[in-house]
C-alpha cells in the first residue's frame, strides 16, 4: 500500500532493542522515505546517549524520526499500551509500503544489560500487533545478553510470524540445563526492577510522540495543524487540574449559549432553568 501523497514506497522501521536505534536514525535523519521509530531507555548516559523525544529528523526528513524515551523498570501493560497507540497512529498516518521491525531482547525483564520488566509474551504481543497490519514485514533480531532468554524471545516470536502455537514446555535438548530451574519458554520475568515510569509520565509521553505525527503528510482526510503554543502547560498538569480546566471550560460554553439564547430568543434558554416552552403549553 502506498502513501496516497508521494510516488515511491516508503520504509517504517521500527525498533524495540533497550538501546536507542541510532545508526538507523542518522541513516535516514534527512530523508522522507524511511520513517524511524525507536522504543528504548533515555536518560541522557544510557548507551548510545541518543533517542531524546526532539530529536525528529531535519530536512525533508523532519518528523520522519519518532523516539520513545522511557525510564527503568516499565512493565508489560505500560509497553504495550504505549507501542500500540504509538504505531497504529504511525502507520495510519505515515501509511508505509513495507515495515523493518527490530526485535533486540534485551528490552526483556533480567537481561543482564537492560532494565525493564517486560515478559517474553509482551515483547512478543508487539511483532504480533505490527503483522497483524498484513503489510510486507521483515524481521530482525538484535541486543540480547542473557542468552537462554533471547533463545526464548525469538522462539516464541518466530511461531507468531509463522502462525504457530507452541508449548510453553521446552522438548528435551542438549541444551536444556541452560534452562533450569522451569524449563519453560515463558520464565517470570516481570517486576525485578522499580518502574520509574508513572502513569502521568506514560500518559503525557504519548501525547507528545503523537504530536509529531500532526507534521506528517498523512492521509487527505486529516488535516494538520500548529500544536497550540500553550501545549506544554496542558502536558505538565495533573488530573485534578485537568479535570478542574475541562468543568471550567463546559461551564464557560454552556453560559455562552445561554446568553445566544436569550439574545435570539431561543425557547430552549427562555430563563436561567433552562425550561423547554413545550412543556410549559402541556402544563
Amino acid at each position: 500500500m502506498l502513501n496516497p501523497n508521494s510516488h515511491y514506497p516508503r520504509v517504517l522501521y521500527v525498533d524495540i532493542d533497550i538501546h536507542h536505534g541510532d545508526g538507523v536514525q542518522e541513516a535516514f535523519y534527512t530523508t522522507d522515505r524511511v520513517m524511524t521509530v525507536s522504543f528504548h531507555k533515555y536518560n541522557g548516559d544510557f548507551f548510545p546517549g541518543t533517542g531524546d523525544i526532539d530529536e525528529i529528523g531535519s530536512g525533508l526528513g523532519k518528523h520522519y524520526s519518532l523516539n520513545v524515551p522511557l525510564k527503568d523498570g516499565i512493565d508489560d501493560e505500560s509497553y504495550i499500551y504505549l507501542f500500540k497507540s504509538v504505531m497504529e497512529a504511525v502507520i495510519n498516518s505515515f501509511r508505509p509500503s513495507a515495515i523493518v521491525l527490530q526485535c533486540g531482547a534485551d528490552s526483556l525483564g533480567c537481561d543482564r544489560l537492560g532494565c525493564f520488566n517486560l515478559s517474553i509474551k509482551a515483547h512478543g504481543e508487539c511483532v504480533r500487533f505490527i503483522k497483524d497490519f498484513k503489510l510486507p514485514l521483515l524481521v530482525l533480531g538484535g541486543g540480547g545478553y542473557t542468552i537462554r532468554n533471547v533463545a526464548r524471545c525469538w522462539t516464541y516470536e518466530t511461531s507468531i510470524l509463522v502462525d504457530h502455537e507452541v508449548s510453553n514446555d521446552l522438548p528435551y535438548n542438549e541444551y536444556i540445563d541452560y534452562f533450569q530451574p522451569d524449563y519453560k519458554l515463558h520464565p517470570h520475568l516481570s517486576g525485578k526492577v522499580e518502574n520509574m515510569n508513572t502513569r502521568q509520565y506514560i500518559r503525557n509521553l504519548r501525547i507528545k510522540v503523537l504530536e509529531h505525527l500532526r507534521f506528517l503528510n498523512g492521509a487527505p482526510s486529516v488535516q494538520m495543524q500548529e500544536i497550540p503554543p500553550d501545549i506544554q502547560g496542558f502536558l505538565e498538569m495533573n488530573d485534578e487540574e485537568e479535570a478542574e480546566m475541562l468543568a471550567d471550560s463546559t461551564k464557560g460554553r454552556e453560559e455562552k449559549e445561554k446568553r445566544r439564547g436569550r439574545e435570539h430568543g431561543n425557547e430552549f434558554y427562555d430563563n436561567d432553568q433552562d425550561v423547554d416552552m413545550d412543556m410549559d403549553i402541556e402544563g
